[in-house]
């Protein structure tokens, strides 16, 4: 049996009511009719629109302000409020406070009080979490991912089986550092074939549901074969570490590309880009995955594969006869990482992802994101190739200027774009009440009509 995670309302309207978390999700607690728990006007006008973030990843919780009006207490103490003076608007600009909570705690929000309730899995799980948490109360130096993919690379010539997909490889340079690992450039010593090597280290260990859930979702990306989408070529999980073999695209990413070009993109460059970044995106999102096994248990058909973190480092470059090609990289990972609660909690702390790139929808929605979300993700890397700009204004804490800062026109960031194309961007970062371009293709086609 798995740990929940159960809130109880013990004071306010709502007395009695609860809320039980199985699963790595985030819950947002205020007003607005979009959160995930809603406290209405008519219930405690005392709680903010936005007035906390629950980050959760069972069996640990973690709550963080949003520059509420009235505060947020846990166990009686304020961790978190704005003056009375600050606007909502200015909440935006402050650096909110954030607290871990234990079973027994009391989060008290306005004239309602919610008690947190843990229970653990199986007993002999929690003995090896025990375990664990004692292991990392050792001082000890971490590994680096350096000398990790070389401990993989030495076993795996050994003739560990887990091991094979990297097997004759030799590392050339590393390619860039994540939030949980590292990506190096490899060789094959008899192929002679550069291949890119992802490691990925759970935050949490002992989670084996999740290594598993992670390996199957890993599979989905697997199947993805198209000229804008950088394939995975093998994967694996050893020694307490997910390994990828990818392909190498030498142009490195955009980000990289930005920064070369003094990061400002030529429009036309940019457009083409992301027109070929969607060219990927409808085709995975029409990608049908077969026997996938839902939160039930049971095998059921889905379609569509949604990246959830597209930005400008997983968007790569590559060259073909001489022109410039787009493929989508970590096509699902970084997401699917997450969900299978392996992140830790990465909306806090200091894994907090990529929020420049993600719409509201996705805070809000975080285990249900749909494939608008990647189109929004689309439209704010093509702004940020055109501007150097991020869409939304980002000053104090990011995940309330996700829920509440609109996107600043592009035009106000660069003149220079043509007033159609620039329209378009706009209705694309639209995402109240709902994102506008629903699907790739959609946003595609107002793009080319812009620029005809």
């Amino acid at each position: 049996m798995p740990s929940k995670i159960i809130l109880t309302i013990t004071q306010g309207k709502l007395s009695g009511k609860k809320y039980i978390f199985e699963s790595r999700s985030t819950c947002v607690i205020g007003r607005n009719a979009d959160c995930n728990l809603q406290l209405a006007k008519e219930i405690d006008m005392t709680i903010s629109r936005y007035h906390c973030l629950l980050d959760i990843n069972p069996p640990d919780i973690r709550v963080r302000d949003l520059g509420s009006l009235n505060g947020t207490f846990v166990n009686g103490k304020k961790i978190g409020q704005r003056e009375r003076n600050q606007t909502a608007q200015e909440a935006v600009k402050l650096e909110h406070p954030e607290y871990d909570l234990q079973n027994g705690d009391e989060l008290k929000l306005g004239d309602t009080i919610f008690n947190i309730g843990v229970e653990l899995a199986e007993p002999e799980q929690i003995e090896t979490a025990n375990l664990i948490k004692e292991e990392e109360k050792k001082p000890k130096i971490p590994p680096t991912c350096l000398s990790i993919i070389q401990r993989l690379l030495d076993l795996s010539l050994k003739g560990d089986q887990n091991l094979q997909p990297i097997a004759g490889y030799k590392l050339i340079k590393s390619l860039g550092k994540g939030g949980f690992g590292e990506v190096f450039l490899a060789e094959h010593s008899q192929l002679r074939k550069y291949v890119a090597i992802k490691v990925m280290i759970p935050a949490v260990a002992g989670k084996e549901e999740g290594v598993e859930m992670f390996l199957r979702e890993t599979e989905n990306t697997k199947v993805l074969t198209h000229p804008h989408i950088a394939q995975l070529l093998n994967y694996g999980f050893a020694e307490e570490t997910f390994f990828f073999v990818m392909e190498y695209c030498e142009g490195g990413n955009i980000w990289d590309f930005m920064q070369k070009l003094g990061w400002r993109v030529p429009i036309n460059v940019a457009v083409d880009i992301i027109l070929q970044v969607l060219d990927g995106l409808i085709y995975a999102h029409q990608m049908q995955v077969s026997d996938v096994e839902s939160a039930s248990g049971k095998k059921e058909k889905i379609k569509g594969l949604v990246h959830q973190d597209l930005n400008p480092n997983n968007i790569l470059i590559t060259y073909a006869n001489g022109k410039t090609v787009a493929k989508i990289g970590d096509y699902g990972l970084a997401k699917a990482f997450d969900l299978a609660g392996l992140s830790g909690q990465s909306l806090t702390g200091t894994q907090m992802g990529t929020p420049a790139f993600i719409p509201r929808q996705q805070v809000l929605e975080f285990k249900n994101s749909l494939p608008s979300v990647d189109v929004w993700a689309t439209a704010a890397c093509l702004y940020n190739m055109l501007t150097g700009y991020f869409p939304r204004n980002f000053t104090g804490d990011p995940w309330l200027a996700v829920l509440q800062n609109d996107p600043v026109p592009i035009r106000q960031r660069n003149n220079a774009i043509p007033q159609k194309l620039a329209q378009v961007i706009d209705v694309a970062l639209v995402e109240k009440p709902q994102i506008t371009f629903q699907t790739a293709e959609e946003f595609k086609q107002e793009l080319l009509k812009s620029i005809a």
